[in-house]
């Protein structure tokens, strides 16, 4: 990662990396400020292999590539966390990785207890650069990224320098996203597609513009104001974007790619897109924090809208049946991605690293097939896979359906318990007006077997999301423990 800032910055001086609001950072700049903090870090003791915390809010994308970079320029793993976590969240990551100093943005920051030494990014822009820094080996930690949680507590996940470099190009004609001056993304740091944005800032040809808050109105206006040529979204901002419609009220004629990563896109949400941005290429990018950078890309194609895409590279996808050799064509079985480059690992937790990372090959938790081209159709998450009666009911298959109905702007199914059949599916819906259940009943009965329909229905005002823009399940789940009998809403 030094290498490559320090590169570039020679270069390319004068390209603007990142803007945000008023604010924007050269490369020349970004590399002088980085210099700064990796000499703040090592007078306050720091050396090679010291976990850093960094801990920043969506305001300060600027100062956070800054820390980012000057944690990585001495050597020392660097633990994006977002500011807006709980702070005995962020205590037991920076616990957990065992982190010995933190840097942070403007304004007070609690500082868990096992912190010897922390700093705002601003205080150290007086320190004088020291000439020469320790460089780190391509095998060496870049970073300890922790997952989302969704399912328990969180996972430090660790990633070489080579893991997280890979794909990056020295070369100008080589460089990412270059049909585009601006790409512009509003991911949360502490996530994977935050930090990929991270990586795009240093390598792409395009400069990245943050913003740190999503409406979709303001989206929009930034696109049609900066002429934005690319956009990355997780799909609730795409649903948004597509129903609230801003797209047909600001010119998004720039757009070129419109990218969805974190989640599988619907495929009604993507052809609506499709027509709506007829200029634009959809992409689903289909990875995970553990499996980066090896993914899946599907440029939207009307004639298979429920495919995820092959992968980036030939023989790095693969579905398994319960004997763990390939499952045949159409068959679903356990999804696997194989990384291209040094495969990352769980920090400090061997077992649940033997769990999910078997050599190269990471589990997804997903159940998936293949077609006879080699395209990935997701079935659903392993855990929330259906088993209703003598049937297994995928929750993506009726999340699709209800898409389709055109007031529904959200949806999240999960499986309750059924004194008969043991489990059934419920819907929790975010719509534009109430909706009878009747009403939504005679909609699915078209697209959804019998079995698949929904039992129990919620109409709410919002799902419930973590900072990734996932769907948190376990709470949705929730919210059906005090719900009325088979078919009532309440």
């Amino acid at each position: 990662m030094p290498l490559l800032l320090e590169h570039r910055a020679r270069v390319e001086p004068s390209h603007v990396a990142i803007r945000q609001g008023s604010a924007a950072l050269s490369m020349a700049r970004w590399h002088e400020r980085a210099r700064r903090v990796s000499a703040g870090l090592l007078e306050a003791g720091m050396a090679q292999g010291d976990r850093v915390g960094l801990v920043f809010g969506g305001r300060d994308w600027i100062d956070y590539a800054v820390a980012y970079a000057g944690v990585t320029g001495i050597g020392g793993v660097a633990v994006p966390i977002s500011a807006q976590a709980a702070p005995i969240e962020i205590g037991y990551m920076l616990e957990h990785c065992g982190a010995r100093a933190m840097l942070h943005g403007p304004g007070e920051v609690p500082v868990p207890g096992g912190i010897s030494w922390y700093a705002s990014i601003s205080s150290l822009g007086g320190v004088a650069p020291v000439e020469e820094l320790p460089i780190p080996r391509p095998g060496d930690l870049a970073q300890i990224l922790y997952t989302s949680g969704t399912t328990g507590r969180p996972k430090g996940v660790a990633a070489s320098h080579a893991n997280v470099t890979y794909g990056c190009a020295l070369r100008p004609a080589q460089r990412r996203l270059a049909h585009s001056s601006l790409f512009l993304h509003c991911f949360p740091i502490g996530t994977n597609a935050g930090q990929t944005m991270l990586v795009n800032a240093l390598d792409a040809a395009a400069g990245m513009l943050a913003t740190a808050r999503f409406t979709p109105g303001h989206f929009a206006r930034l696109v049609a104001e900066h002429r934005v040529g690319t956009v990355f979204v997780v799909p609730a901002m795409a649903i948004e974007l597509l129903r609230s419609g801003v797209l047909a009220e600001h010119d998004m004629s720039s757009v070129v790619l419109f990218g969805s990563t974190a989640a599988a896109l619907p495929p009604s949400v993507a052809s609506g897109l499709s027509e709506t941005l007829p200029d634009a290429t959809i992409v689903n990018y289909y990875t995970s924090t553990e499996a980066a950078p090896a993914q899946t890309t599907m440029l939207f194609n009307p004639s298979r809208p429920g495919a995820l895409g092959r992968p980036a590279v030939a023989g790095t996808l693969r579905v398994t049946g319960p004997d763990g050799r390939p499952a045949p064509v159409g068959e679903p079985g356990e999804v696997w991605l194989r990384s291209p480059v040094a495969p990352r690992s769980y920090y400090g937790d061997a077992e649940a690293s033997a769990r999910v990372f078997d050599g190269d090959w990471i589990r997804m938790g997903d159940v998936g097939y293949l077609d006879d081209e080699g395209h990935l159709y997701l079935v659903d998450r392993d855990s929330d896979v259906i088993k209703s009666g003598a049937y297994k009911v995928s929750t993506l298959q009726v999340e699709s359906a209800l898409y389709q109905h055109p007031d529904i702007l959200d949806a999240a199914v999960v499986g309750v318990a059924h004194e008969v059949l043991g489990m059934v599916p419920a819907a929790a819906l975010v719509a534009t007006r109430p909706v009878r259940i009747p009403e939504l009943r005679s909609f699915l009965a078209a697209h959804l077997a019998p079995h698949e329909l929904p039992v129990r229905w919620r109409q709410v005002e919002l799902l419930p999301r973590n900072r990734a823009g996932k769907v948190l399940k376990t709470q949705v789940r929730q919210m059906f423990s005090k719900t009325t009998t088979d078919g009532g809403q309440s």
